[in-house]
């Protein structure tokens, strides 16, 4: 069975840091772009980051640059996303996503573009306090 763990979140103060890694189960990342995605109640999900495996190119959203770094660890089979310098605004779920290479999608990860990823991680909570 395919499937993406994600973990990592928890609760931490404004200013403090938080590393979320995304795991594959059943499939190996070789040949596909990982992204990274959040959703804060009663918004809608948004993209954050997400790299190529191919050729390792990175691509983050406006309010996340300089502050969170993903990373491929091609050896354990993961995507890490560290958070540093976290700020209330951050608190949301944050999902894991991968599209395959040659579904179609595979521009999404540029875009940070959520409607074409194929799989998708449960989650995990992010709460940044003031």
């Amino acid at each position: 069975e395919v499937q993406l763990q994600a973990s990592g979140g928890g609760l931490v103060q404004a200013g403090g840091s938080l590393r979320l890694s995304c795991a594959a189960v059943g499939f190996t990342f070789d040949d596909h772009a990982i992204g990274w995605f959040r959703q804060a109640p009663g918004k809608e999900r948004e993209g954050v980051s997400c790299i190529r495996r191919d050729d390792g190119s990175t691509y983050y959203a406006d309010f996340v640059k300089g502050r969170f770094t993903i990373s491929s660890d091609n050896s354990e089979n993961t995507v890490s996303l560290q958070m540093n310098s976290l700020k209330p605004e951050d608190t949301a779920t944050y999902y894991c996503a991968a599209v395959y290479a040659d579904s179609g999608s595979y521009d999404d990860c540029a875009r940070l573009d959520y409607t074409g990823m194929d799989y998708w991680g449960k989650g995990t909570l992010v709460t940044v306090s003031s």
